[in-house]
């Protein structure tokens, strides 16, 4: 029933007649502004509708060709990289971590290799170390003999430190400065020593050339390493990195040896990375511990959570507010479980999918270092006669370092996309117009004669369709077909 309601209804109002469809068809192709086709149907001449029709559906084959070309060469995620560098009048100082090469005070470790190859387990958490087989006895005796030790506080207490006697000389911008400008920091070096932490004063530069002068004294014979375990150089080693950002020396830290003046000229150069899928980088990801977000921080921020969910507890180098681990925690859980997140990669970085993408934004300083002889004869003479030290002193112990900025000037890397929506909507419309001259009304009037037609083929075959069978049960008071047999043999 419901069938055939359909039925009478598309008879009486939807399909038109055979002549209103043909005109309507007609209507279509004198008014549409799709080239070329008027030329196909209205011709008189058969060699002239075929030429037609071949330059047609030729231009149309094109632009389906480029059309499709441009969607795999956008859904590709295609970047570009520009360089701009930008002149300025004053520009930011980054921040300047320094260590000293040799760690610990002399007396303090004297006939103690154990603090050396505890401080290796501490800091191989930044750092891979490998530690030999030999040592695991004598450590392990230490470590049960002496439960309480705190290479925490011991290293703060008598590792490397900095005051008038280690730091001679401090001069910024013509003004000096002083031990306490600089902050305190655990690296694998120990104690160091930042200056200009955290951006707290905004320092500027306005002239290049003019920066940061240090003059350090080592003090190889209070300080010490141990040789045995690799350890020979004799010296400073500094790390220039973005003020809010911590130190990383791995494969960054840079030498400058006794006896040598080290001039360093910087750069300024940021990176800016387009988000996924054009680059690496997550824009969302937010750092706990860490005002900006950084590969290094968010890979120690990584570490941390692991090993406090392993472990129970939080080494002293990484960020956090976990509690401390003991030394028997360092050798017997945590230097295990660097070791796991090591070989299982639990803590990546890099790629958009790891645990630590590429930041979007990043400010790097690369470095250009000279090195000369540190002072001639009189200035041999002038120092040992102020620090009433012997000149073989002053050329064994003495480091001056300088660094300032090349020019006012900061370059910037930028990822761009190379094909954004609108160049894409303007290239397909473009080659619309060329091979076909077509428009978006020209594409709305083609969805629009191709949805009609196609409700037409609709409602026509669904008047051609076959009737339902009937699958009705016989009415009750009629009698069926053995009870109309049964009465037949009764008569």
């Amino acid at each position: 029933g419901i069938l055939e309601k359909i039925r009478l209804c598309s008879i009486k109002k939807l399909l038109p007649h055979l002549g209103d469809r043909r005109k309507y068809n007609e209507e279509f192709v004198s008014s549409t502004s799709f080239h070329g086709v008027q030329n196909i149907v209205h011709t008189q001449s058969k060699a002239r509708r075929v030429l037609w029709l071949l330059i047609v559906a030729s231009c149309l084959a094109i632009v389906i060709w480029q059309i499709c070309s441009r969607f795999i060469y956008y859904f590709s995620w295609p970047t570009t990289t520009t360089v701009v560098v930008q002149y300025v009048e004053n520009i930011k100082f980054p921040a300047v971590t320094f260590c000293n090469l040799n760690r610990f005070q002399a007396q303090a470790v004297s006939n103690l290799k154990e603090i050396f190859l505890i401080w290796n387990i501490v800091s191989a958490i930044l750092q891979n170390f490998a530690m030999e087989d030999k040592y695991f006895k004598e450590l392990n005796d230490f470590l049960l003999g002496n439960q309480n030790f705190s290479i925490k506080e011991f290293t703060r207490k008598n590792g490397f430190y900095l005051n008038s006697s280690t730091l001679l000389e401090c001069d910024f911008l013509g003004k000096p400065c002083y031990p306490q400008d600089f902050e305190h920091v655990f690296t694998e070096y120990g104690n160091c020593f930042t200056f200009n932490h955290n951006d707290l004063s905004a320092r500027r530069v306005s002239l290049s050339g003019r920066g940061l002068h240090l003059l350090f004294d080592v003090q190889q014979d209070k300080f010490t390493d141990e040789p045995s375990l690799g350890y020979t150089d004799a010296g400073i080693t500094f790390v220039v990195h973005p003020p809010q950002e911590l130190p990383r020396f791995d494969g960054l830290g840079l030498l400058t040896p006794v006896g040598m003046h080290a001039e360093v000229a910087i750069r300024q150069l940021k990176s800016i990375i387009q988000e996924y899928p054009w680059g690496e980088c997550k824009p969302d990801i937010k750092l706990q511990y860490h005002k900006i977000y950084s590969t290094n921080g968010c890979l120690l921020e990584c570490k941390a959570r692991y090993i406090q969910d392993w472990c129970g507890c939080l080494p002293f180098i990484l960020p956090g507010n976990g509690t401390e681990c003991d030394l028997l925690k360092f050798y017997k859980c945590v230097y295990p479980a660097v070791y796991d997140i090591e070989i299982k990669g639990l803590c990546t970085l890099g790629t958009h999918n790891s645990t630590c993408p590429a930041p979007c934004e990043e400010t790097d300083y690369p470095t250009t270092v000279t090195y000369s002889n540190f002072g001639g004869e009189k200035a041999i003479k002038y120092f040992s006669t102020k620090l009433k030290k012997s000149p073989e002193y002053i050329r064994q112990n003495l480091v001056r370092i300088e660094i300032k900025y090349h020019d006012l000037s900061y370059k910037i890397t930028r990822q761009q996309k190379a094909l954004t929506i609108s160049e894409l909507l303007s290239e397909v419309g473009g080659q619309l117009g060329l091979f076909c001259g077509a428009s978006m009304i020209t594409i709305i009037e083609l969805l629009e004669y191709i949805f009609t037609n196609f409700c037409w083929m609709c409602i026509f075959l669904l008047l051609k369709a076959p009737e339902m069978p009937q699958w009705n049960n016989p009415p009750q008071n009629q009698p069926t077909h053995k009870e109309k047999k049964r009465g037949i043999q009764e008569c």
